[in-house]
């Protein structure tokens, strides 16, 4: 079972953390090589565990240096992102490095957190978008970074793990239609979040 909060307690000091800091970064970036999922051709979800968050919460108050005050508000940012056991939780970027394309394709995605969706041998996971702050802007133009819960009633969840059937990630959005079948690499890896 892993965590499903960071405390106080889970901190290092920060020179510790230094001294550890390129294996910890080692161990996520090969955690996450089958946490990530490319859906069409700009939005990757990135699903997020206890060891992402614990690592970004560190390297925020490594390169920040803000010290003990910093702390509490990293942990209030991340501990969102943490799966809590009957849900996936997944950072999405919308990857596009040309800077006008960017623009033109983020302006027709408005309201796209609305349209995330997981399904197992097709009975689809509730989705509930981070309501931090509004990631669609007046104008109807995407935030290029969307955060998003699927939710699973326990049924759900123990067929997402009995790996039967297929799993669909997807975005039913009008202007970015797109899916894809989850590989059984990543299945069992998020398989480890239900608990």
């Amino acid at each position: 079972m892993s965590a499903t909060e960071l405390t106080r307690a889970d901190i290092m000091d920060m020179n510790a953390y230094g001294a550890v800091r390129t294996e910890k970064r080692q161990q996520v970036v090969a955690a996450k090589k089958h946490r990530r999922i490319h859906v069409g051709p700009h939005a990757t979800f990135y699903f997020e565990s206890f060891q992402t968050m614990w690592l970004q919460v560190h390297e925020m108050l490594y390169i920040e240096k803000g010290g003990e005050e910093q702390i509490a508000d990293e942990l209030s940012a991340y501990n969102p992102l943490i799966p809590k056991g009957r849900e996936l939780v997944a950072t999405v970027m919308f990857e596009i490095d040309e800077p006008v394309k960017r623009a033109a394709i983020l302006g027709e995605l408005g309201g796209v957190e609305e349209t995330f969706f997981l399904s197992v041998d097709g009975e689809e996971a509730e989705v509930v978008a981070e309501t931090d702050v509004d990631r669609t802007s007046a104008e109807g133009k995407a935030s290029s970074v969307q955060f998003v819960h699927f939710k699973m009633t326990d049924g759900l969840a123990e067929k997402f793990k009995s790996s039967s059937g297929d799993v669909i990630l997807g975005i039913k959005h009008p202007a970015y239609s797109h899916l894809t079948i989850l590989p059984p690499a990543t299945r069992a890896a998020l398989a480890a979040d239900l608990h």
